[in-house]
Parts: structure tokens; sequence; C-alpha cells
């Protein structure tokens, strides 16, 4: 497992970075109402994830998508998550030793993914792509179609610029920030070969999904 620590070069990146770790996860929990964690259940369901997959969460932030993810894989299965916020790793890594479980973390970036092509079954997406400007989205879904093994999924989920936000809703309020637009999105990843399986909304708040599943190797 990597530590944050010991890694001496923070990444730069045209993204939006957030570095107060602890207070994200405080924030997140009262804007939730405690429902975070069913949020990421259904985030995971909504990615078919399987037992003994290997899967690779960009964007990981404090590591709760990517834990939770490593529960479904189980034992047979590894999970890596990416982060260009080096607070956001440190504090995942801390996450992960007291739940005891293994997962490995990287401060790095979502243009530049550090791992072989063809690694992983299942990369997912969660509220961070409307951080990334429009060219860093497109590199960000050139590389999760490399590090993809053909027929491998990729979970997206956002705030979308056509949906209503739901007053009470988890996240509600919590990204204000930015949306993103999902035709845009889909066209992006098929253009990157990653084609889109299913979408719409995800039930929380004005958040959409996309399912897209890599081209076969041609």
């Amino acid at each position: 497992m990597t530590n944050a620590a010991e890694q001496t070069a923070i990444p730069i990146t045209a993204g939006r970075l957030i570095h107060w770790a602890f207070l994200y996860d405080v924030l997140l929990w009262f804007m939730s109402f405690g429902g975070e964690q069913k949020f990421r259940g259904k985030a995971l369901d909504l990615a078919e994830l399987k037992p003994g997959e290997s899967v690779l969460d960009i964007g990981c932030g404090t590591g709760t998508l990517a834990i939770a993810a490593k529960r479904r894989v189980g034992s047979g299965g590894n999970v890596y998550g990416i982060d260009a916020s080096p607070e956001m790793i440190a504090r995942a890594e801390k996450k992960a030793r007291k739940a005891g479980v293994e997962v490995g973390f990287k401060n790095t970036l979502a243009e530049a993914l550090p791992f072989s092509a063809g690694q992983f079954d299942v990369v997912l997406s969660t509220v961070m792509l409307h951080h990334l400007p429009r060219n860093i989205r497109k590199q960000c879904s050139q590389e999760t179609r490399r590090v993809l093994k053909p027929g491998g999924r990729l979970l997206v989920v956002d705030f979308a610029n056509s949906v209503g936000v739901e007053r009470g809703s988890v996240l509600t309020g919590f990204h204000r920030h930015g949306r993103v637009n999902f035709p845009d999105v889909i066209a992006m990843l098929n253009d990157a070969g990653l084609n889109c399986v299913k979408s719409g909304p995800v039930g929380f708040g004005g958040l959409q999904f996309v399912l897209a599943a890599a081209t076969e190797a041609t």
C-alpha cells in the first residue's frame, strides 16, 4: 500500500482540489443527513461490482467508496484509489487502516494514471468529473479506457445541469460549484471507446449516472 507521507512530489492539475479532508467528511455527513453510506452502496450497485474484480476509484477523496468497494470484491479482488489532493489520500489511508481494509491509495492525477493498460475490471468516478475542465475530462476518459480491460465497466456519477436538485437529499448543496452536461459526457466517453450501457437518475439529489463498457480490442 502506498504511503502518502512518502510521496515527495505533489501532482499539479488544472482541476479543482479540496485540501480540507477531515472537514470534508464532517460536512458530507451533515449534508447527507448521515446517508452517505447508502449513497455509496447505491453507486456500487450501479457499477455491478462482483467478488474478485479489480477496481480503480478516480478522485477517491477520503476513501469511503474505495473501502466499500474492497469489501464488495473481497480478498480475491483488489482496489486502488487515486486523488490529486495529498490531504485526501492521507486521510483515506488512515481510514483504511482503521477499517482493517487493504486498499492501494496513490496521490496522482486522473489524466495521467500510473497503471498498466487493461489492469482493471471497473473504474469508478463519483462526484468528481465536475471538478475537471473539459480538456482534462477528455484526457481522463482516454486514460480510463486505457486501464480498463476490454469489456470492463466505467461508472460516472455526478450532478447533471439539466436535473433539479431535491431538497434534503444526499450531497444536496455540497458541490454547488459545478455540474456536467451528461449528453456531452456520454459523447466524450464514446469517443474514448467507452460505450454507454445504462444512464439515468441515481435517486439522490440532482445526481445522474452513466455506466459505460470498454470496447473490445481490435
